[in-house]
């Protein structure tokens, strides 16, 4: 194996904590990866991993040479953006991440589409609700949904998040139709949260048609990390929920739903859906993939069709 290969794979170790998940990277054998690992040490004439049974270190001269072999893969990923920007269609292999419900209904009819368009280029697609390290796991693209951390990752909106607050029609034949923050808020409600985010607050306006927002706590009787467990919850009548209107998949009217307290403003709290990538010169497959998502998303996008005059709403 070449030299260089070596030297990226030993920053794959270091970057992913494990020969076992750097292995599982590459898909290659476990000892095959450490062979390799103990040739580049042989190759250089110096140790880079002091090793015990369940885990490593560097060494000073791994610290040393990991600093210069990081500066090598990214020299390697600009010389291939450089070449992909001259390419005349995409080519190439495209790596994506996304939160399971995002990916599986807006991202896989892009890519059905896109292969037929470009059959050269290979997607894999991984879904996971919990956010992966997109450097170390070696992913071109995240698409992420919510408010963005500060991070080195470039971030690109490809489109708004729409808010609602919604029940259904069993649920306010129970209950009452409220009319206040207060009234609604006192009321069981069904909350999305997982490891990373928890949308148990709303900020909205105290009165109709007002400018000042005031922070509401819901009550959440369920809590759920599964976007589509959320809204047949609500659809049963268990509590009302803040809901985004990309996680539906039908209109609210044949779910049985019903939006609440729409002449008060709701606040999207500076969320967004965004698409993250590594380096500022993005390639060419990248790119056409991104604007693949946003013609197909729409301006306004499609799921605003989902509850009626929805852009007269929450304003």
């Amino acid at each position: 194996m070449p030299l260089t290969k070596q030297l990226l794979l030993f920053v794959d170790v270091v970057q992913q904590g494990s020969f076992n998940k750097a292995a599982a990277l590459h898909e290659m054998d476990n000892s095959f990866l450490s062979k390799q690992i103990k040739k580049l040490e042989t190759e250089l004439g110096v140790q880079l991993l002091n090793r015990s049974t369940r885990s490593f270190s560097l060494t000073p001269a791994g610290e040393d040479i990991l600093r210069q072999a990081k500066m090598l893969s990214d020299t390697l990923a600009q010389v291939q953006s450089i070449a992909d920007a001259h390419q005349s269609e995409p080519k190439g292999t495209l790596k994506i991440t996304s939160a399971s419900f995002f990916g599986q209904q807006y991202l896989q009819p892009v890519i059905t589409q896109f292969i037929q368009r470009f059959p050269d280029v290979k997607i894999t697609l991984s879904l996971d609700d919990h956010k992966t390290d997109i450097i170390s796991d070696h992913f071109d693209l995240a698409f992420r949904v919510g408010k963005l951390k500060d991070s080195s990752l470039i971030a690109r909106k490809i489109a708004k998040t729409n808010f609602a607050l919604v029940a259904s029609k069993a649920f306010i034949a129970r209950h009452g139709s409220p009319q206040t923050p207060e009234e609604l808020f006192d009321l069981p409600a069904v909350v999305y949260s997982n490891d990373d985010v928890s949308l148990d607050l709303v900020r909205m306006s105290e009165q109709p048609k007002g400018q000042a927002l005031k922070d509401y706590k819901m009550k959440g009787n369920l809590k759920v990390s599964d976007v589509r467990t959320l809204i047949a919850a609500v659809a049963d009548g268990l509590g009302f929920s803040l809901i985004d209107l990309s996680n539906l998949e039908q209109p609210i009217d044949q779910l049985g739903l019903k939006p609440l307290l729409t002449n008060h403003h709701l606040s999207t709290m500076d969320t967004g859906i965004y698409t993250l990538y590594p380096h500022r010169k993005q390639t060419l497959l990248a790119n056409t993939f991104i604007q693949a998502v946003q013609d197909y998303i729409g301006e306004p996008a499609f799921w605003e069709q989902y509850i009626p005059n929805y852009h007269k709403l929450y304003k």
